[in-house]
Parts: C-alpha cells; structure tokens; sequence
C-alpha cells in the first residue's frame, strides 16, 4: 500500500494557502530563500498600535512544504504579540506542519519563520532608533 507522500494538512494549505499575497501597507517584510533547492518566500507584518501582529501575509514560488508552512504560520501568529512571535522557533514551525519533515526538508519548513523573525528584527531596530 503506497502512502501519501504529505500530510493532509501539507496538501491543504498548499492548494488553498491563507493569507497569501502582498501586503501593501505591511510595517515590516523579510524574505527568506534557500538557494540549495531555490524556494523564496516574503512574509510581511502588519503591527497594531499595541505591537501585536494585526495582519500577515506571504508571497512564496517554493515548495510545497514551505508554502504550507508559510499559510499555517501567518494564521498562526495573527494577534500574537510580536515578541512572542519573534520567539517562534524552527522547532514550532514544523509543528505546525503537523507531518515528521524528513531531515532533508527541514529547511522548507522553517524558511517562512526565518523571514518572519527577521521582519519582526526590522521592526525592533527601527523602534530602536527612533
């Protein structure tokens, strides 16, 4: 009996991803790209006035995996402040994914985190200079 190759989850999102396409009025955006298989993905950040994430949405020509991850992370952290959020791990990403990633795939599955974290920076070093 052949199996599934992803979850139904994996399938699901990537077919119907939330939250996908630009962010025209996004506080902050990072791209994050893996050059090894060339997945890019850019997620952007809307904050609130209290510094939660208000809205997030990514734009990606990767992967399954990744687009996935991508979809199930802006839903995910959508009202979470943005220190927690910058304190997702690859770890939490993956487990969003629900699915046990093989090693060589890991880096599909984090890669939208990476670019959520690194906007979520951009954001703190301009809070910081100001």
């Amino acid at each position: 009996m052949m199996t599934a190759p992803y979850s139904t989850a994996i399938v699901e999102h990537f077919r119907r991803p939330r939250n996908y396409g630009a962010l025209p009025n996004a506080t902050s955006d990072a791209e994050g790209v893996n050059p090894l298989c060339g997945d890019r993905v850019r997620v952007a950040v809307l904050m609130d006035a209290e510094g939660a994430i208000a809205v997030a949405r990514f734009t990606a020509n990767a992967c399954a995996i990744c687009v996935a991850s991508a979809s199930l992370l802006t839903e995910h952290v959508r009202g979470m402040p943005r220190t927690d959020a910058a304190r997702l791990t690859d770890d939490d990403a993956l487990k969003l994914l629900g699915d046990a990633i093989p090693a060589a795939r890991r880096r599909c599955g984090t890669l939208p985190v990476e670019a959520l974290r690194r906007a979520i920076a951009s954001v703190e070093e301009a809070r910081r200079h100001a």
